[in-house]
């Protein structure tokens, strides 16, 4: 997939966040009187039992991590991190967000009353932990779903034959389908890996006596080729020697001395070929 195409899809994404976190009462760090009243009231119970508090004001976040802090319900300056955050208690809401890539296997799926084991791995990361945050619930479990949704899909468009030859195109296709649904979420998917497709035991019998069915039909149409080229061969050297006598002849004696030098038990008496043409006269 081009990057400049994820580019932008990343900053339509952020653009449409932005436009919901802020309302008619201005930007998200606006909270009106009622707000600044608790932001007060918070602020000096910190002082008032500092050093104390200290510990419940400071956030730690880890370098593969992105933190979002919600005052009074509403995003304070976007994703943060890592390092030290300093957080008002009573007023602040602090989540996590993993950026790491994250994989997960889909479940089988059935198609057409024959559960096929399609062993397929999704691997998917986070790129913008506010979008994760506000316009999904659970990213993970929606990001499985539409997954499991897509190659249930997938397996019913496709036969048997292709389910097992185009791994590869299948696997590009659900990437593609999966990102398209999922970048909305803050979700970009990386890959999808088909690694395997198992049948029942039954099916790979049923597969395996057609497969071998094929084979002895394919074994006795080539027998039969090399039967007609060899008696085509026979004909053009019957005919070749029935122009020449005295390559009858040598043909003959050379038959007799291939015999003569193996070593059995059988006594040949050859028959001159001038008997042979009398009899074939008459």
């Amino acid at each position: 997939m081009p990057l400049n195409k994820i580019g932008t899809d990343i900053n339509e994404a952020t653009e449409e966040v932005v436009e919901d976190n802020t309302g008619e009462d201005g930007p998200s760090c606006g909270s009106g009187l009622c707000g600044i009243l608790l932001m007060l009231l918070s602020v000096v119970i910190i002082i008032v039992t500092f050093p104390f508090t200290i510990w419940s004001c400071l956030k730690i976040v880890a370098e593969y991590e992105r933190a979002v802090i919600f005052r009074l319900g509403r995003i304070v300056g976007g994703a943060k991190g890592p390092g030290i955050l300093w957080v008002i208690p009573c007023v602040d809401t602090f989540r996590k967000v993993d950026m790491r890539t994250v994989s997960f296997n889909i479940p089988p799926q059935e198609l057409n009353s024959v559960t096929i084991m399609v062993d397929a791995v999704v691997y998917y990361r986070v790129f913008n932990p506010v979008v994760n945050l506000t316009q999904v619930e659970d990213a993970n479990m929606a990001t499985q779903m539409i997954a499991q949704t897509t190659l249930r899909n997938m397996l019913g468009t496709k036969s048997l034959a292709e389910l097992l030859m185009d791994r590869e195109e299948m696997a590009e296709h659900m990437e593609a389908v999966l990102y398209d649904a999922s970048k909305h979420w803050g979700i970009k998917v990386e890959r999808v890996e088909l690694k395997d497709v198992k049948l029942p035991q039954s099916l790979q019998r049923a597969m395996a006596a057609e497969a071998e069915a094929s084979r002895e039909a394919r074994a006795k149409v080539i027998a039969a080729e090399g039967e007609m080229k060899a008696s085509r061969a026979l004909k053009e050297a019957a005919e070749v020697m029935s122009q020449s006598p005295s390559a009858l002849q040598l043909r003959y004696l050379q038959t007799l001395s291939e015999i003569a030098s193996e070593k059995n038990s059988t006594i040949i008496f050859p028959i001159p070929l001038d008997m042979m043409e009398t009899f074939t006269r008459k």
